[in-house]
């Protein structure tokens, strides 16, 4: 089928016309449109669409600053962080840190002599004071005392020999 001939007088006219009103009414209900969508995005106060996202909850743990507590044994030289559940001791040239206690039975490293210190900072500054105060052969002083009524109750003659026997 062949397109129609439009030439001057022709139904092609009135299509064109018709044509022109549609896209005429076409734009303006777009403007319409466009201009209720303005508004209606102008309007926020009255309705609000939106997502809020508030940040996380960190909850840190509380900070505990435990401090070193150390028991020193004399004769050995060693001490027990009993915080931190380690023997210690300087080997000449630096300290050393151990779960047991190195060169001696820890049966034996119990049942020696020990006491309490009263500092809570690092053993390096108060080490010296301690080889002095508290020597290899140190003993608690009742242990002392007790060594003095054990001899005083054995008499001065008591390696001697009865002489009536």
């Amino acid at each position: 089928m062949a397109a129609p001939n439009c030439g001057d007088y022709s139904p092609c006219m009135n299509n064109q016309t018709q044509l022109t009103k549609t896209k005429t009414t076409g734009f303006w209900l777009g403007a319409v449109l466009l201009g209720t969508l303005i508004q209606s995005a102008g309007n926020v106060h009255a309705q609000s669409v939106g997502l809020v996202i508030n940040p996380p909850v960190v909850v840190a743990p509380p900070v505990v600053v435990a401090q070193n507590d150390y028991l020193y044994y004399p004769g050995y030289a060693i001490y027990y962080n009993s915080y931190q559940h380690q023997y210690a001791y300087f080997n000449g040239e630096a300290w050393v840190w151990t779960l047991a206690p190195q060169g001696v039975a820890l049966d034996d490293l119990l049942a020696s002599p020990s006491v309490h210190m009263d500092f809570h900072d690092s053993l390096e500054k108060h080490h010296k004071d301690m080889l002095q105060k508290y020597p290899k052969n140190w003993r608690p002083v009742a242990v002392q005392q007790d060594q003095k009524e054990e001899r005083k109750d054995a008499g001065p003659d008591h390696n001697n020999k009865d002489p009536g026997h």
